[in-house]
């Protein structure tokens, strides 16, 4: 959502919220557990997707739109008398690269809600306090935002080393009580915080095992994020520009996605001495650094990294590996992007279960869902200098496709040069650059 369609989405009182918040960086607001009424409740359903998987209470929004109105004026009175309980979140495991799984939590529909509400809130003060080299899920900023930030800086000449950062396990480690202490400088309604405990506060049902963590914030809610973005704030990205970048001899740059961020440096001097001190940062907040993927990387351009001795270095951020890449006309170099290796595999491998989960339905269904997953892909991956890696998904998608279709029937088996027919009529779009991230930012 951009910027001014989120102004134009806000109430009056949360206007005046965010005004007030702007206005005085240092004020704590009382009054704000009124603004989560009806209209409120009802912009948030409104923003959950249709799809949207169910939690505990196996209620789809469809089915809790059917009496929209009637529920959320009971929801709304639950929450004025506190009578409000959070739902335990449904825990699934989806997969993640080298055979390993990612838990995320799924809340009931109107947990959904009352996160969202809760949220539209938080967003309306601390947007007023995020720093530019915040990037995730704040209106107006994106993934590929990010990149232009970092391309941008890399042309100037402000980058020449790279400290690529990965904070393990980050939603699971959040230190609650910590959090909350943050929330309260900014946050002076007691009713208000209560709700918020209580999206916190809340049990796990993984299977048939219920727990109740004790730290962190479920990775998949609604709310998540930006509790992420508050705590990040205030444990990384004010300490890094107001105690950090003064002690430095030379340009450096942060640039964040929610717990994914990378820091640039001119100076390898520089880089060491924050290599040294940001782990013993993040752990006075309970996060650690994952010590095999935390590293620095010489990022010169490679006429000048050659010099040296060494060849030009690359780094993962945001799905791509980041590398340098030769101009195709005239002599020079200049920084490009490719899909990261398991992203791909994984995005493959994704396109081939769906041909097989896919096969007895009819071309035209199975043609339309395997392009609305393409262009899903293309939408964030197709950039610069990346075709061949969209070209890759392509040629996954025409083999699996054509295997699946050829196993529907043994009486009319499906040849090459039917299929290749079948193309024309059911086309794949197009191989091209869709989002231009050389773009100044």
């Amino acid at each position: 959502m951009s910027k001014t369609k989120s102004l134009e989405s806000m109430s009056p009182g949360l206007l005046r919220v965010m005004e007030r918040a702007k206005r005085n960086p240092q004020e704590r607001q009382f009054s704000l557990a009124h603004l989560i009424d009806v209209d409120a409740l009802r912009r948030a359903y409104n923003c959950i997707r249709k799809n949207a998987a169910v939690g505990v209470d196996g209620i789809t929004k469809e089915v809790y739109g059917q009496n929209l109105e009637e529920h959320l004026e009971d929801l709304h009175g639950r929450l004025k008398s506190m009578k409000y309980r959070h739902q335990p979140i449904r825990r699934v495991h989806i997969p993640k690269d080298k055979h390993r799984t990612r838990p995320i939590g799924i809340s009931a529909i109107e947990d959904k809600i009352v996160q969202g509400a809760l949220t539209e809130i938080l967003r309306a003060i601390y947007e007023q306090d995020f720093l530019e080299c915040s990037y995730g899920f704040r209106p107006g900023r994106s993934a590929h935002d990010a990149l232009r930030a970092l391309n941008g800086a890399v042309r100037k000449g402000s980058v020449n080393v790279i400290l690529e950062a990965d904070i393990e396990s980050f939603f699971d480690t959040i230190v609650r009580p910590k959090l909350l202490e943050m929330l309260q400088k900014r946050i002076a309604d007691r009713s208000l915080m209560r709700l918020i405990a209580k999206c916190l506060h809340v049990g796990v049902l993984d299977g048939d095992i219920f727990t109740r963590p004790g730290e962190g914030t479920v990775q998949g809610s609604i709310i998540s994020p930006m509790l992420g973005n508050i705590y990040l704030h205030n444990a990384l990205d004010k300490w890094f520009e107001e105690e950090v970048m003064p002690r430095l001899n030379g340009k450096t740059v942060l640039i964040r996605y929610c717990d994914d961020f990378i820091i640039g440096f001119e100076h390898m001097d520089d880089a060491k001495r924050v290599m040294g001190v940001l782990g013993k940062r993040l752990k006075r907040f309970g996060l650690g650094l994952h010590p095999d993927k935390t590293r620095l990387i010489n990022f010169q351009r490679p006429s000048l990294a050659q010099k040296s001795g060494k060849g030009p270095g690359s780094f993962d951020f945001l799905g791509f590996t980041v590398y340098w890449r030769r101009n195709e006309r005239g002599r020079g170099w200049h920084m490009s992007w490719k899909t990261r290796k398991a992203r791909l595999g994984r995005a493959m491998k994704a396109i081939y279960d769906q041909c097989r989960r896919q096969r007895h339905w009819s071309v035209p269904e199975q043609h339309k869902a395997l392009v609305r997953r393409i262009r899903g892909h293309f939408n964030y991956f197709g950039v610069n200098d990346n075709t061949k890696s969209l070209s890759l998904i392509i040629e996954k998608v025409k083999r699996a496709w054509y295997k699946w279709l050829n196993r529907r029937s043994h009486r009319s088996r499906m040849n090459w040069n039917r299929f290749n027919d079948l193309l024309k009529d059911f086309p794949f779009p197009e191989v091209r650059v869709y989002v231009d991230l050389w773009k100044t930012p």
